[in-house]
């Protein structure tokens, strides 16, 4: 599901059209199909491709010229990335310098027992997910998706990265739309993590 937040995030932060947009992690295409109805050309990608509209490719093994993107957008994928380091690396090659890099992302050390006990208790017991125990959850994301400074220090050599700005994540999680409300709330609070970073860099020169 394309949120309407995220899409003017990317927007508000991408070079006027037309510009070619590299979007990696494109899944069903929806961010691809909006992006190019506003004016862009973009290549999207995802080794998993959902969509005839998104090419079946790794970031590391794009076979691009280099310096041919003026953005590159990674919405929620980055942290699932293989190789991290090499994949980072050939980003860095295929965005001209100058080019702008947007980033939505999962702050997974920041996803605690706290979160994900409240994510549970969403979901209710009969969503058709697997039942899982707040601790196990934590154990389990954490055991295989990227930690948000791992992913900004690989990308720090080719880019220059912004603050994150941090805010809720979990309401994108397959919950109902009350939730996203209820998880501002709560996060305004200080009753849930913030698990939700954005931030944007900018291609050094070379």
């Amino acid at each position: 599901m394309l949120f309407p937040a995220v899409a003017t995030f990317v927007r508000s932060a991408l070079p006027a059209p037309p510009a070619r947009v590299l979007e990696i992690g494109a899944g069903s295409g929806e961010l691809a199909a909006a992006m190019t109805e506003a004016g862009y050309e973009v290549v999207a990608i995802d080794p998993a491709a959902a969509s005839p509209a998104v090419r079946a490719a790794a970031l590391h093994e794009l076979d691009e010229p280099a310096a041919s993107f003026d953005a590159a957008v990674a919405v929620v994928s980055l942290h699932h990335v293989e190789p991290l380091g090499e994949s980072c690396r050939r980003l860095g090659e295929l965005v001209r310098a100058g080019g702008i890099l947007v980033v939505d992302e999962l702050d997974v050390e920041r996803f605690d027992e706290r979160a994900a006990s409240w994510l549970l208790e969403q979901r209710g017991p009969a969503d058709g997910h697997e039942q899982r125990e707040p601790e196990a959850l934590v154990a389990d994301l954490r055991s295989h998706l990227h930690a948000l400074d791992r992913v900004r220090e690989s990308l720090a050599e080719w880019f220059a990265i912004g603050e994150p700005v941090r805010g809720p994540y979990l309401y994108r999680w397959e919950l109902p739309p009350r939730a996203r409300e209820a998880e501002e709330l709560l996060t305004a609070a200080g009753r849930l993590p913030a698990t939700g970073a954005r931030f944007v860099g900018t291609r050094r020169a070379a």
